[in-house]
């Protein structure tokens, strides 16, 4: 089966070195972005800012409440964090890039192997469109949160 690919944009009323720190502290200020309609919280196990991070947290799916433990990654420090599923291997990037100085346009892209058979066939049909509805609602709390804290994140 191939993967499934699930990104969804949206400028943030930030710049960019504002919107970073905020995605890469797991401890302080990351899950204050976390719509609390879809996520259970966030422990973090290791690290706690950016590459190097360890960390469970959970969601609710369609009903049912999933945990996963993530390992965080900087492919391009500044400007792009990824979070790796440790079980599945699903990834999901945050994109940010400077528009302009007061604002930023983010991107949370993830990508995941749907399982064998009828739960993947599921899967192939409803999670995407779930992610979309929770990435919306996410980067709707990130502009709010961004917008509020500008003076307390520092790059």
């Amino acid at each position: 089966m191939s993967s499934v690919n699930v990104a969804v944009s949206a400028i943030v009323n930030a710049p960019a070195t504002v919107v970073y720190p905020i995605l890469a502290d797991y401890r302080n200020h990351h899950p204050n972005i976390l719509p609390k309609a879809y996520f259970t919280g966030l422990e973090v196990e290791e690290g706690g800012t950016g590459a190097g991070t360890v960390f469970r947290s959970g969601m609710q799916v369609m009903g049912q409440e999933q945990s996963f433990r993530m390992r965080v990654t900087e492919p391009e420090p500044g400007r792009v964090l990824a979070e790796t599923d440790l079980e599945t291997g699903l990834v999901t990037k945050f994109i940010v890039e400077p528009r302009g100085p007061e604002q930023s346009e983010v991107t949370f892209d993830t990508t995941f192997e749907p399982r064998p058979g009828l739960k993947g066939w599921v899967e192939r049909l409803f999670v995407p469109n779930y992610l979309r509805r929770v990435y919306k609602a996410e980067l709707k709390q990130l502009d709010e949160y961004a917008s509020q804290h500008k003076e307390v994140v520092h790059d």
